[in-house]
């Protein structure tokens, strides 16, 4: 932010002074600049950043400061004086208040360039090797806008006088009740309506996290896309879980589409919202999906893309930045339940896949069988050791994938790759900042041929990217 670079110069000759540039509850005038990488507008008064949710950039408005921090301030519109040509009415009521909607407000071309921008400007703070003769392609835009999300995963509390499911408000546990979301899938939805009424309707204790004392905690729905069958999971405080057989009579009545009820056990207060303990309630252990013609099995802590209406070109782009052909061995890093190995499977001699979850593990390795494949093989253990070993047992391969959280790839597994230096070499990620933090290291033996966005998450800041890098 040149703004901020040249007050802190202008500042360091002048005398410090603790006071204040505004207090809380106080009303400034902002002029929005940009969106900051959480979405939120971002304005400057008397010198001094301060981030606005819901703001848009070339807006002014009156903001009412709700924190003071020493290096920026917080704040939430009173009034807007001026509107963007880009603002749009928001769907959903709680857009603003509740995270996962925080670019509802903004058309959705603009949403698109947005994420592009956040690439460039993560560019810009890490400054890999050559980082502005890297190609930033325009955003793949998401086939559809609202109705993606093919999971929900509320919190279930008691909400003056009777049991609500939803999302907290930014920065707290203050629950937003949610009876409908314009992002999810809508049978997610119907699922969470309905048992929500049954816990309440069969007085089963939903958690306090005054006492840490009640049963049910969450519960999480996911939908498959071709079939419309769900699976749901409810995690719970302790093992036990009185009125069991009542509820799942009633959920098996009222919700044909439930073809799977888990519970995971979870106790105590954590930040974590799943526990280790996994217990089958009814129906099947797994729901199945359907992707790139194939067919995969879900367990319920198992990773998916939350938007399968985009998922292909996802895979699609990884497939085309590694060039791909059927001499290559590729390494599926970070596997999962082998998604995206098993996706590109056909069009490479062999695919050897790692994910550090036995469990997830299993669910690749019987994904393979249960398409047929007999050329993937998934193993248990962290990218970083598998690949010198698998290295050193003679395995050759030409070709790796990786498809890390969001912290980024293992410092470790970085320094292997720069070691073993395959050939080619697909980075997909969900965290730009992480991202060009490891370009850093990476373009030390790489080349970044080009990075294309792809938009997974509409109406929120958050973007996917496909980078290609070639050896150098």
């Amino acid at each position: 932010m040149r703004e901020q670079r040249h007050y802190y110069r202008r500042q360091s000759k002048r005398p410090k002074t603790t006071a204040p540039v505004a207090a809380i509850g106080d009303r400034v005038p902002l002029t929005i600049r940009k969106l900051g990488v959480n979405g939120q507008g971002i304005g400057y008064f008397k010198h001094k950043v301060c981030f606005v949710p819901g703001a848009l950039p070339g807006e002014v408005v009156v903001a009412t400061i709700t924190k003071v921090h020493p290096r920026y301030l917080e704040g939430r519109i009173h009034r807007l004086r001026q509107t963007s040509k880009y603002r749009v009415e928001p769907r959903d009521s709680y857009a603003g208040i509740a995270g996962g909607f925080e670019l509802e407000n903004l058309a959705y071309e603009q949403q698109l360039q947005f994420k592009r921008q956040v690439v460039f400007d993560a560019l810009n703070k890490y400054k890999p090797h050559a980082y502005k003769k890297f190609a930033v392609k325009p955003t793949l835009p998401s086939p559809k806008q609202y109705g993606y999300r093919n999971k929900a995963q509320f919190q279930v509390r008691e909400v003056d006088g009777h049991i609500a499911a939803g999302l907290y408000k930014a920065n707290s546990h203050d629950l937003v009740e949610m009876k409908d979301c314009a992002v999810q899938m809508p049978t997610t939805m119907k699922v969470i309506r309905t048992v929500t009424q049954l816990i309440e309707e069969l007085h089963i204790p939903v958690y306090d996290e005054a006492n840490h004392s009640g049963i049910i905690k969450t519960v999480v729905v996911r939908e498959a896309k071709e079939s419309g069958q769900c699976q749901l999971t409810l995690i719970t405080n302790t093992p036990k879980l009185i009125h069991k057989h009542q509820l799942i009579t009633q959920i098996q009545q009222q919700l044909p589409s439930v073809v799977s009820i888990m519970q995971n056990v979870n106790p105590g207060d954590t930040p974590l919202i799943w526990g280790n303990q996994m217990i089958h309630l009814a129906g099947d252990e797994y729901l199945t999906e359907s992707l790139m013609g194939l067919d995969f099995r879900l367990s319920a802590r198992s990773f998916l893309q939350l938007n399968p209406y985009q998922t292909e070109t996802l895979y699609e782009e990884a497939a085309k930045a590694l060039e791909l052909n059927s001499h290559d061995v590729l390494i599926d890093a970070y596997a999962g339940v082998g998604t995206i190995g098993l996706s590109l499977v056909s069009r490479v001699k062999q695919v050897y896949g790692m994910e550090t979850i036995p469990e997830a593990v299993a669910d690749a390795n019987a994904n393979a069988q249960l398409n047929g494949i007999n050329n993937a093989t998934y193993e248990v253990g962290a990218a970083e050791d598998l690949l010198p070993q698998w290295q050193s047992e003679g395995r050759e391969f030409t070709a790796l994938v990786v498809d890390p959280p969001r912290t980024g790839l293992d410092r470790q597994l970085i320094n292997t790759i720069l070691k073993v230096k395959p050939a080619k070499l697909a980075y997909v990620s969900c965290d730009m900042a992480t991202l060009a933090r490891d370009l850093t290291q990476l373009t030390r033996a790489y080349r970044v041929e080009y990075i294309q966005p792809v938009d997974m998450m509409p109406q929120t800041p958050r973007c996917e990217a496909v980078v290609k890098l070639r050896r150098r």
